[in-house]
């Protein structure tokens, strides 16, 4: 064996041959023995040198298709002996769909979204395995579920962020689902709350959350074929307030009004327009009077919509929205002179809704500011014109007195 380069004995008697070539081709007997002499020797084994597979075709890295068509992806390999091809979908559970056919092609028809995703062709025979993947893209799907949900806890807020599944082939938006997971009696049953995600966003900050309550989040993606599949559910504590040591009170009478904002405010839409519901503060130290409810349009400034609402009330019906427009809406509980932090934010679109006017019939949604001017801009005008009306009777009243003087003045007569 010294004459042989990169050959050896291990210490139980194997032979290992490092590269495989020619000259380890043949029979082989191993004879053991020791001080006293051997056996005899073994049986005889014959080595072959025999190739593991290699691919001759290979896939594509990506292919595109759309839903409901036929896509075909070649794959082929040879070695000795010849190798048995197979395809399989990465985190597939159980058998696929997929046909090969006599090229050992992948045959998906008719292509459906769940054949979305990565698929590996194998290549085996008796020497080794050998494996290469590609993507399958299926467009005109409505999009994918979203991976890697993550919710950061932050004070009386949490801040959720996700990775986009595939769009389909269209523009996808995302909306945050999110409900508390205890029930208590204002809640007997679970309300999931919605929020708009901004577009191109891949996180959002929900605020307003009751502190020392678990809450369970989830992610919905939509494009314009429908929605996707809700996001594994991931639950979550908000912070509250740190817990510090309170002094004695003085003597004196001193009161401490707490008045927290309305919570798990709801936007539907109707026929008559946009119904907005909501439930009471968690919390009040003082008789709730009342609420006020605040808009803006297209990110503008906030105003007030409606100033004068029972605080006996829960939900309140908003018409005459502008058509093709984006409005959100939010709630501030008032209990006397206090006025609470404002509640969650809703949005509302009305792009492509035929239910709403062009024009807003709301006379509260012209900005003050605006409506000053124009107040003021008539009144300059109307003194204006009086101003102008005396003055031309006290100059008519003059002309006609110069005019009756030179009448009654006798004539002047020159003589020579």
């Amino acid at each position: 064996l010294s004459q042989l380069p990169g050959w050896s004995v291990r210490p139980d008697g194997s032979i290992v041959i490092a590269t495989g070539n020619d000259d380890a081709l043949g029979l082989y007997r191993c004879t053991p023995y020791n001080s006293y002499g051997t056996a005899g020797e073994s049986r005889p084994t014959r080595v072959l040198l025999k190739d593991p597979p290699a691919f001759t075709v290979r896939p594509k890295e990506e292919y595109f298709q759309e839903v409901g068509r036929e896509l075909v992806i070649p794959c082929a390999a040879h070695g000795d002996p010849p190798p048995t091809i197979t395809w399989l979908k990465v985190g597939s559970v159980g058998k696929s769909s997929a046909q090969v056919d006599g090229n050992s092609s992948l045959v998906l028809h008719p292509l459906v979204k769940e054949q979305h995703g990565v698929w590996e062709c194998t290549a085996t025979n008796q020497v080794a395995s050998v494996t290469t993947a590609t993507s399958v893209h299926v467009l005109g799907t409505s999009p994918h579920a979203v991976t890697n949900v993550s919710v950061l806890p932050l004070l009386l807020a949490a801040n959720i962020s996700w990775e986009p599944g595939f769009d389909g082939g269209y523009f996808q938006r995302f909306s945050v689902w999110y409900t508390p997971l205890e029930r208590y009696p204002p809640r007997a049953h679970h309300d999931w709350v919605s929020l708009s995600v901004p577009a191109g966003a891949q996180h959002l900050l929900v605020e307003n959350l009751q502190p020392d309550i678990t809450y369970q989040f989830s992610v919905l993606a939509q494009n314009k074929l429908g929605s996707g599949p809700f996001s594994q559910i991931v639950t979550s504590v908000p912070r509250g307030f740190p817990v510090t040591t309170v002094p004695p009170e003085p003597p004196a009478m001193t009161v401490h009004v707490f008045l927290s904002p309305p919570r798990a405010l709801m936007a539907n839409e109707t026929v008559r327009g946009v119904l907005l519901r909501w439930e009471p503060p968690a919390r009040a130290s003082v008789a709730l009077s009342g609420y006020a409810l605040e808009l803006r349009q297209d990110k503008g400034g906030w105003e007030v919509l409606e100033r004068s609402i029972p605080g006996t009330d829960t939900q309140v019906l908003v018409p005459g929205l502008i058509k093709d427009a984006f409005y959100e809406f939010r709630l501030v509980a008032l209990a006397g002179s206090y006025i609470s932090e404002p509640s969650n934010t809703v949005n509302v679109s009305t792009a492509g809704m035929e239910v709403y006017p062009s024009r807003t019939q709301l006379p509260e949604l012209l900005p003050q500011p605006v409506l000053a001017g124009v107040i003021g801009g008539i009144c300059f005008l109307s003194v204006a014109v009086i101003f102008s009306t005396t003055a031309a009777c006290i100059m008519n009243r003059r002309r006609a007195a110069r005019v009756r003087k030179r009448r009654q003045d006798p004539p002047l007569v020159f003589s020579p």
